[in-house]
């Protein structure tokens, strides 16, 4: 855990914000995944479920990804942030862009509102992406910092693809229909923005937290071109060709790459010192392993194994929920128990160290109710999972009510450990 404290860690001013925001939205997607009801059965193009996905990779997943960057920049740059002043001009452009993003297409108003949201996104991550990129420029380059860089690159790339896809529906240019360029768009963001990223950062904080060390990180290079290659072979295919005969030669560099990480992680977990995992590290291990289920749907579906149109859309549904909520959130909510108490423990105790007892960072939160949220997490993923397959309403409201359970656990964990008090009434050692 020391390697998250370092001198160059930047102020709280410009990390907690993202975690609040973070967590917000993570409640305020629960609540509109209930509100949408059937339409979450729907086509997966549909408003409603558009706006729950960029309210999930953006609002949810992205804001607490930029914060925990913004901590972790010292760790796999070993350098200072760039920026403070601009992180926190990026936070606030990022915060007003997710929510009229998130209402214009809730609201269907694909015009005006709809192309400001878009501009102001693009310009909010080309803030951080360049407070990134010259935070890099001065630090150590390593493989664990060239999917860092890589990875924003995509994001850039998908969101200069959807201010593209905005534009086209108030003033029609582009060539294609807009799910093309959709599929285009979410291929760049999920893949490439978030398992680029994924792969980047816990690569290094799974053997920190496992205490793991003399490891093979040449899988991780190979890994790096096969994933990002075969990214980069498919999206031009799609734009350009609007797909060929190859597009599954790309998705087995793209799968192989994925394995190569997996087995690395694997290594990890066999090297480990530290043998009993915490909940926070289950949640980990749990989206770690969740990688190979859109590897596999997105093989039905490129395959056409699932013949009936309706089960098509839903499969594809399937697919970007295995990746936003079998991956991402997972360590999401797995990570924030490593990284967060911390922050928030070096804040106020740091000039206490060696004066006075000091509590764990663990102790800045409850554990019981990071138990009860693991728990009811995974239920809430199988029961919705399994209605997606059988077109089940009822089992839909079930898995969203208690998704909105583990949301309402969580935030009460993140506003715990935010709000904690220092403890000076302890006795001097």
């Amino acid at each position: 855990m020391n390697n998250l404290q370092t001198g160059n860690a930047p102020s709280l001013s410009v990390v907690v914000p993202h975690f609040v925001y973070s967590a917000l939205s993570f409640l305020c997607l629960t609540v509109f995944i209930i509100l949408a009801g059937t339409d979450v059965l729907g086509p997966y193009f549909s408003g409603k479920l558009v706006a729950i996905t960029h309210l999930a990779v953006l609002g949810w997943a992205s804001m607490l990804a930029f914060g925990a960057l913004y901590q972790l920049i010292p760790v796999v740059f070993e350098t200072a942030l760039y920026s403070e002043l601009l992180a926190k001009i990026t936070f606030w452009i990022f915060a007003v862009a997710i929510l009229l993003l998130v209402y214009s297409f809730w609201t269907s108003a694909y015009g005006t509102t709809l192309i400001y949201a878009s501009s102001l996104m693009f310009t909010a991550l080309s803030g951080f992406i360049g407070n990134v990129l010259f935070s890099q420029r001065m630090g150590k380059r390593n493989i664990q910092s060239k999917y860092v860089v890589t990875a924003i690159l995509w994001l850039l790339l998908a969101a200069f693809l959807g201010l593209l896809i905005a534009i086209n529906f108030k003033y029609p240019f582009l060539s294609q229909i807009h799910l093309h360029y959709l599929k285009i768009h979410a291929h760049l963001g999920l893949v490439g923005w978030f398992v680029t990223l994924i792969i980047g950062v816990s690569s290094s904080l799974i053997p920190m937290f496992l205490i793991s060390h003399n490891l093979n990180e040449g899988k991780l290079n190979f890994a790096y071109y096969l994933i990002n290659g075969g990214l980069l072979l498919l999206g031009l295919d799609w734009l350009v060709l609007q797909g060929t005969l190859l597009i599954p030669v790309y998705w087995v560099s793209i799968s192989l790459g994925i394995i190569l990480y997996l087995v690395f992680v694997r290594e990890v977990y066999q090297k480990r010192l530290r043998k009993e995992l915490d909940v926070g590290m289950k949640h980990t291990l749990v989206s770690v392993l969740s990688m190979l289920l859109p590897i596999l749907l997105s093989l039905t579906i490129m395959l056409k194994l699932d013949f009936q149109n309706s089960f098509h859309l839903r499969t594809t549904t399937l697919y970007g929920f295995s990746i936003i909520f079998g991956l991402i959130t997972p360590i999401i909510l797995g990570q924030t128990y490593k990284t967060l108490p911390f922050i928030i423990w070096l804040h106020k105790y740091k000039q206490l160290v060696g004066k006075y007892k000091t509590p764990m960072p663990k102790e800045l939160y409850s554990e019981r109710l990071v138990t009860l949220q693991f728990y009811s997490y995974n239920l809430a993923i199988i029961v919705l999972v399994t209605a997606l397959i059988t077109d089940t309403i009822w089992m839909i409201r079930l898995g969203s009510y208690t998704l909105l359970v583990t949301a309402v656990l969580y935030n009460l964990n993140v506003f715990k450990i935010i709000f904690h008090k220092v403890k000076t009434e302890r006795n001097p050692i």
